[in-house]
């Protein structure tokens, strides 16, 4: 039945409590919740992150890959703590572990450390986890991480070093060039998360500067980033910083993502100045999560794909 839906009665049944138990945690936490528009005027300009454009009458509009710039200017307007549960969309991801289109909860927290934060993800993360048994997470640095499974130094590696450790072909490393944060990419998710206990979550911390993304850098140490990753096993459930509240560096920032864009022949992009202008005018310190929804409950109902704890596959895609 083509027509049918995939996930079952039950299935739904679960998705409705993790949200339910999702909202009794950040009630209980005194998090507001928010909504902000799925279509924007402008798109990430990470480069790996892929937008979809929508035209609207000639112009070039994007459905939001994260709420996270709306967010944040609402922090910067005076808003308390806030938290959102909002379906994303983001082009060419389509897999076990991937869909175009995924429910994300994201929430940001006033002067939380990086490390309260890190403990917020998993308080909330194992409160959604209503099926498992939970031993005690496992803490893990980038650096620690990648001396313990490939015995190499993520912030001195070069390009080359990592290709030769992760053995990569000479089509793969056609593809990736020297684009050395590429490759530390691509040695997290086939390398390192593999070593991770598959019966609990990792928090992964500390990563190097250059991939600090939307976060601050670490303060006792201007090697790293106020950045970590949450795992179940081997897979990703949630990326959270301390965020970055300098708009100067956060421009800066932004025009290195659309030079990076630009080497890789990916259309360079609108950098999103309301989101600049709100800086300036004063993001509180704070801290920040997206969690992924739908890996979370996939993990919850034992299933190893997600697509079979989502009603309807997004865009007419049909391929399973």
């Amino acid at each position: 039945m083509s027509w049918a839906p995939i996930a079952s009665v039950e299935i739904s049944k679960s998705r409705a409590g993790m949200l339910d138990r999702a909202r009794d945690y950040f009630r209980d936490h005194d998090v507001l919740e928010v909504t902000t528009p799925a279509l924007q005027k402008t798109a990430a300009t990470d480069a790996g992150i892929a937008s979809i454009e929508v035209n609207r009458g000639g112009r070039a509009n994007f459905l939001h890959s994260s709420p996270e710039y709306s967010m944040k200017r609402m922090l910067a307007a005076g808003y308390p703590d806030i938290f959102q549960i909002c379906n994303v969309f983001r082009e060419g991801e389509f897999g076990h572990l991937h869909l175009p289109e995924f429910t994300m909860i994201e929430w940001y927290r006033s002067d939380f450390t990086l490390r309260e934060i890190m403990q917020d993800a998993l308080d909330l993360t194992a409160s959604l986890l209503s099926n498992k048994q939970l031993p005690d997470a496992e803490f893990v640095s980038y650096a620690s991480a990648f001396e313990t499974t490939l015995s190499i130094d993520p912030l001195t590696a070069s390009s080359t070093d990592l290709a030769e450790t992760l053995a990569a072909d000479q089509n793969l490393r056609n593809s990736i060039g020297d684009d050395r944060d590429a490759w530390l990419d691509l040695a997290i998710s086939t390398r390192v998360s593999e070593g991770f206990p598959s019966d609990r979550l990792t928090v992964l911390h500390h990563y190097p500067a250059s991939q600090a993304a939307l976060s601050r850098i670490c303060p006792d140490d201007s090697r790293f980033a106020d950045r970590f990753e949450l795992f179940w096993g081997k897979i990703e459930l949630a990326n959270g910083f301390v965020e970055l509240t300098d708009a100067d560096e956060q421009l800066h920032r932004f025009a290195a993502d659309n030079q990076k864009r630009s080497d890789a022949g990916l259309p360079v992009l609108e950098i999103d100045n309301e989101l600049i202008d709100a800086l300036r005018a004063g993001l509180p310190p704070c801290a920040g999560v997206a969690l992924g929804l739908d890996r979370v409950l996939m993990i919850n109902e034992d299933q190893n794909d997600v697509r079979n704890v989502t009603t309807f596959l997004p865009g007419g895609i049909n391929d399973r």
